[in-house]
């Protein structure tokens, strides 16, 4: 299965992806696209002579028409939001519809939105004072954190002081649960019935 991964930061979540041994014999990266042409994740996608596409902050039809016919020739299948903190255009949601998934860093439909991102989301937790916390992974829609979810994990937060705690306790979380729900669709194993969405052994 060939993927495209939209990031921002750092690029934990593609390295994760990229490091992972069940999935080099599933998926392959083509394409690696970033808002910040300035980000780790895109040096780690030139380290790994992966292509690359720079989206800029003022988006208009005709470069999201370029970037549709970029993924296309690219025969990309899967697109995945590994830490991409922009919303993603309507035509694109249209043209790769239940093929664009994202990880976020909490337990939707709670924390999610927009804003709610990176650290925002977990200081978000700690001040409500849940005692859980976790990963999400959900199809994307034409709204912030709305579509449906795919898979969740959770992690006790019971004894963190601090939201940096939560993020690193919910960070080893994603980096397992991403590629796990990345080769159950290499292996066509995601199913959708009506509003749920079934993972097949």
């Amino acid at each position: 299965m060939n993927l495209a991964v939209f990031v921002s930061g750092r690029g934990s979540n593609l390295k994760a992806i990229l490091d992972n041994q069940e999935l080099k014999s599933l998926i392959a990266v083509k394409v690696v696209c970033s808002n910040d042409s300035e980000c780790n994740a895109i040096k780690l996608a030139e380290s790994k002579k992966i292509d690359t596409f720079i989206i800029p902050k003022i988006q208009d039809e005709k470069l999201v028409d370029e970037l549709i016919s970029f993924l296309e020739k690219r025969n990309i299948e899967l697109i995945v939001l590994a830490g991409y903190l922009k919303l993603i255009p309507p035509s694109l949601v249209d043209k790769f519809e239940n093929k664009i998934i994202n990880i976020h860093p909490a337990l939707l439909p709670s924390f999610g939105g927009k804003g709610m991102y990176g650290m925002n989301v977990h200081k978000a937790v700690f001040e409500s004072s849940a005692k859980v916390s976790g990963a999400t992974v959900h199809f994307v829609n034409k709204e912030y954190d709305k579509g449906k979810i795919i898979a969740q994990r959770c992690v006790d937060i019971s004894d963190v002081k601090s939201p940096e705690e939560i993020a690193e306790r919910v960070l080893s979380i994603e980096h397992n649960l991403l590629p796990f729900v990345i080769g159950k669709f290499a292996l066509n194993k995601i199913e959708i019935k009506g509003n749920r969405v079934f993972i097949l052994d």
